[in-house]
């Protein structure tokens, strides 16, 4: 992950429902939630969630897939992986026996 995705994906997630929306999908992966039911458990109108999951799609964290007429969201596990492997690249001087079990991906 470059810079530049990782300050877009901070500053989506620097949104209190945004955090809430990924927060409740992270909750769930790999499962895909219903919009619906992401605006009733986060207590967001379905007028302003479309537009927080707009800037959580374009940062790389969530999906989205259509099923018929209804539209649904899941973590972008990758994606999420990738945030947490850019934030813990450099953590303990790459030491594992400092960082402990800090979720580390596959050396690339």
């Amino acid at each position: 992950m470059k810079d530049t995705q990782a300050l877009d994906a901070f500053s989506a997630l620097g949104h209190p429902t945004r955090l809430a929306i990924f927060r409740t999908l992270s909750s769930v992966a790999p499962r895909p939630i219903p919009a619906g039911e992401l605006a009733q458990t986060t207590e967001t109108p379905p007028s302003t969630l479309s537009s927080h999951l707009q800037v959580l799609e374009r940062s790389g964290l969530i999906v989205s897939q259509r099923r018929s007429r209804q539209i649904l969201y899941a973590l972008d596990i990758e994606g999420a992986r990738d945030l947490v492997d850019f934030l813990t690249r450099d953590c303990c001087g790459g030491r594992p026996d400092i960082c402990g079990t800090l979720p580390r991906k596959a050396a690339s």
